[in-house]
Parts: structure tokens; C-alpha cells; sequence
């Protein structure tokens, strides 16, 4: 009998209190990795943690409304990623950096499919940072595409564009 595992200990769940602070970690980590080309230093080293923390505590404890989940993604009892989402929306979904392409933020992504589909939704809809290659490859590959929409969101220290991708679900 082996004493180890063929597969990993991996889940996920929906979110509980205290989750917030691997969260934001995650969320910080993540932004940096990722997004440090678009947002700059200067953007990423004003982000307010605290204030970060206490909004993804709330909405773990106080979802604003019907359809609104925070779900986390865990290897072993360590969250190593998360996904918000909202009617019809996934707002967020990240996932540690050295946990990526583990298959993580697709577990995250079918689950949080499947709350919007429960929901009710017909339609997923998220929105990608512009320049942000490898989630447009990784939507892709889970099926989603740009439809054309942009939006551009003030930092406070410069603009950046998103833009929307979506899919029939």
C-alpha cells in the first residue's frame, strides 16, 4: 500500500470568514505577476490591503445580494485562489502565482459556471485587463471571446482598458 497520493488534494469551496486574508495575498500577488506591465509600480504599491481585506470579508459574510458567491480554491487546506461572481458575471478569479497551471482557476471557473447557471444565467460574462495574454488564452481555451465591449477604469494614478469576454452557458 503507497503512502502517498496518485492525484493532489484539491478543491473548491465556497468561502468562509478568514478566507479574506489569502485572498487578498492571493489577489496582490497575483496583480503583481500579471499586471505590473499595465498598472505600474506606482499603481500596484498604493493598493490599500487593509481595505481590500475588510471588502472581501464583507462580501464573504454579507454577500451584496441573490447570485453573489466568493468561492475558493484549495490545495490541502491551503486557498491558493478564488473567484467572485455575481448574477450573470464572474467578477474575479485568481489564483496564486506559483499555483497556476495546476488547474486551479479552471476548477474555479467551472464552479463558479455552474453557481451562475443555478442562478439562472444563459450567459457568462468577465472582463480582462488589456494586455493581459494569458487569461485571454485561458478564457479561450474554456470557451470564452471577446465580444467587442471595452470599458476603461480610472486607478487614481492612470486609465486602464478591460475588455469584455463572454459565453453561452
Amino acid at each position: 500500500m503507497s503512502l502517498f497520493r496518485e492525484t493532489a488534494d484539491v478543491s473548491v469551496r465556497p468561502a468562509v470568514p478568514g478566507d479574506d486574508v489569502a485572498m487578498t495575498a492571493i489577489q496582490v500577488g497575483a496583480w503583481r505577476s500579471s499586471h505590473a506591465d499595465v498598472l505600474g509600480d506606482d499603481v500596484l504599491d498604493a493598493l490599500d490591503t487593509v481595505r481590500m481585506r475588510e471588502q472581501w470579508a464583507a462580501a464573504i459574510s454579507s454577500p451584496p445580494g441573490p447570485g453573489f458567491a466568493v468561492l475558493v480554491a484549495c490545495a490541502g487546506a491551503d486557498v491558493v485562489g478564488f473567484a467572485a461572481v455575481a448574477p450573470g458575471q464572474v467578477l474575479a478569479l485568481e489564483v496564486e502565482p506559483r499555483h497556476q497551471r495546476g488547474g486551479h482557476g479552471s476548477r474555479l471557473l467551472a464552479a463558479a459556471v455552474d453557481r451562475l447557471r443555478r442562478a439562472g444565467a444563459d450567459e457568462v460574462v468577465t472582463w480582462v485587463l488589456d494586455g493581459d495574454a494569458a487569461r485571454e488564452a485561458f478564457l479561450a481555451g474554456s470557451g470564452l471571446g471577446p465580444d467587442g465591449r471595452t470599458r476603461t477604469l480610472a486607478t487614481g494614478l492612470r486609465d486602464v482598458v478591460e475588455r469584455r469576454w463572454t459565453a453561452e452557458i
